[in-house]
């Protein structure tokens, strides 16, 4: 693990040599980061919102045909949750209190579970599926305490150890009724935020191997999994955010990444069309991508290969 530790530093170094990066270069990242999360955060969780549909919920404030008020709420939520943690950014760790992570869970809970939301579980709960059993409920507070006194300890690990441990931990602890997850997640992104280092996405796809790797640790104390995963999803950000500045750029791990960032101005050009007609497949769904923010949009250079295909028929 340390050798992948070692290659993260070295990728976020040279990152850093790009800064300060553009004003519109960073809004655009951060709103694509922040709905991004929200869809797949929630996504792991049951969510059937896609991609577009959270973005639409989230950002135009459309009801989405089919689905259910929770899944709209949730949406909302997890937005609002990554608003409140980019105020916590500027915080040390060793500052952060158990206010600020019961402030993160009334937030996702907001509207959906306004009992339970900020308050710590008193009830048994069990993990559907799974051989994990979580603490006693009465062991909660004296186990938060533990984890508080953890987190603002003078810890000499990697950050991104810190962080990831620190997601184990709470979810392992699993304070609260519902929640426990997406508060985990975004209590990781605040710490990688910290440090210096992007967000981390768990992709929806990865929801299998993410579970059965935290109930290993759980239940086998075997964690290489977990680690595995997680420093995986550190890496795919920083090259997120190294595509940005180096257009074009491949990742050595991942010689042949099937996405990228474009500019609407480079598909546009792809395609043989204005910029405008772009925005208007992307926004009818005709091309697969994901918008960040108006500059820039995510897309599967598959998908932009079919794409071209079919406008020439």
């Amino acid at each position: 693990m340390d050798n992948k530790l070692l290659k993260l530093q070295a990728k976020k170094q040279h990152l850093d040599s790009y800064k300060p990066l553009q004003n519109e270069l960073i809004k655009n990242l951060e709103e694509w980061f922040r709905i991004e999360l929200t869809y797949t955060s929630n996504a792991i969780e049951g969510n059937t919102l896609t991609r577009q549909e959270t973005a639409m919920v989230v950002e135009e404030g459309i009801t989405v045909k089919g689905k259910s008020l929770t899944e709209h709420q949730e949406a909302i939520n997890h937005a609002k949750a990554f608003d409140y943690i980019q105020t916590l950014v500027n915080k040390k760790r060793q500052e952060l209190t158990a206010k600020d992570i019961l402030d993160i869970h009334s937030i996702i809970l907001n509207k959906i579970d306004d009992i339970n939301k900020g308050r710590y579980r008193t009830v048994a709960v069990r993990l559907r599926g799974s051989e994990t059993i979580l603490p006693n409920p009465l062991k909660v507070p004296e186990l938060m305490d533990e984890f508080i006194a953890w987190l603002q300890s003078d810890n000499s690990d990697h950050p991104v150890k810190i962080a990831i441990d620190a997601h184990y931990k709470l979810v392992s602890i699993h304070p609260f009724v519902d929640g426990n997850g997406r508060t985990a997640r975004l209590l990781l992104n605040l710490l990688l935020m910290q440090a210096g280092f992007p967000s981390a996405i768990i992709r929806k796809e990865d929801r299998s191997e993410y579970i059965n790797s935290l109930e290993k640790g759980q239940t086998k104390n075997d964690l290489v999994d977990y680690y595995d995963l997680m420093l995986e999803a550190v890496d795919r950000s920083l090259d997120i955010y190294l595509e940005t500045v180096e257009p074009g750029r491949v990742s050595a791990e991942e010689p042949a990444l099937d996405q990228r960032f474009y500019t609407t101005d480079e598909v546009a050009k792809l395609l043989q069309v204005d910029p405008e007609s772009v925005r208007r497949y992307v926004r009818r769904g005709d091309l697969k991508a994901v918008k960040l923010g108006g500059k820039f949009i995510r897309i599967d250079k598959i998908d932009l290969e079919k794409f071209i295909e079919s406008l020439k028929k």
